[in-house]
């Protein structure tokens, strides 16, 4: 399948495999190539980044990035999820103190500190796996013969998760980058 991707979509998978390895994640995740997409903004490169652009994301990136670091800190646990647990009277923050107060910070993020503990590369976890199906399906839908940037972005926004949760925050949905990105008579990505 990596074959069928446009470099730019080459430039996320990558980002996100370093990401991963820099920040010594067990696994390369879907906030990972959320991160990876990011980093195309500073070189407005790609369809996703004219997308992300045309939405005003360029000047909420590190909103972004504070976001997803807050959900890595709750051990990967969206906002939503956060709140069925305090319906349920569990107060995920209070937890999340608790064990920062006897582990140190970060350590329900999942993140190794001995970052020597694996060689080779990271494997990709099912979330990020999910994705990468994800964009395919997406560019087969819109009848794309590659698979770009923006069908990753797509397929972000298009599963339940932090990084569409993150996303929707900052009024960056499916519809909103389907509108962007395929719509006729508006602004298309080139």
């Amino acid at each position: 399948m990596f074959e069928r991707f446009t470099s730019d979509a080459r430039e996320v998978v990558r980002g996100a495999a370093e990401h991963a390895e820099r920040v010594g994640s067990r696994s390369v995740d879907a906030e990972h190539l959320l991160l990876a997409l990011l980093a195309l903004l500073d070189r407005e490169a790609g369809r996703a980044s004219f997308a992300l652009a045309s939405l005003g994301l360029t000047d909420r990136k590190e909103s972004v990035k504070g976001a997803l670091g807050d959900a890595r800190r709750r051990a990967g646990l969206s906002q939503a999820e956060a709140d069925a647990l305090a319906g349920l009277g569990i107060d995920v923050s209070d937890i999340v103190s608790r064990v920062e107060e006897v582990h140190g910070v970060g350590a329900m993020s999942g993140v190794r500190r001995d970052r020597g503990w694996l060689s080779g590369r990271r494997p990709f976890g099912r979330g990020a796996k999910d994705v990468l199906v994800g964009c395919l399906r997406i560019a087969v839908a819109h009848s794309d013969r590659r698979i770009g940037d923006e069908h990753i972005l797509l397929a972000l926004t298009a599963r339940p998760g932090v990084p569409a949760e993150v996303l929707a925050d900052q009024g960056v949905t499916y519809e909103a980058l389907s509108r962007v990105l395929y719509s006729e008579g508006e602004a298309k990505a080139g």
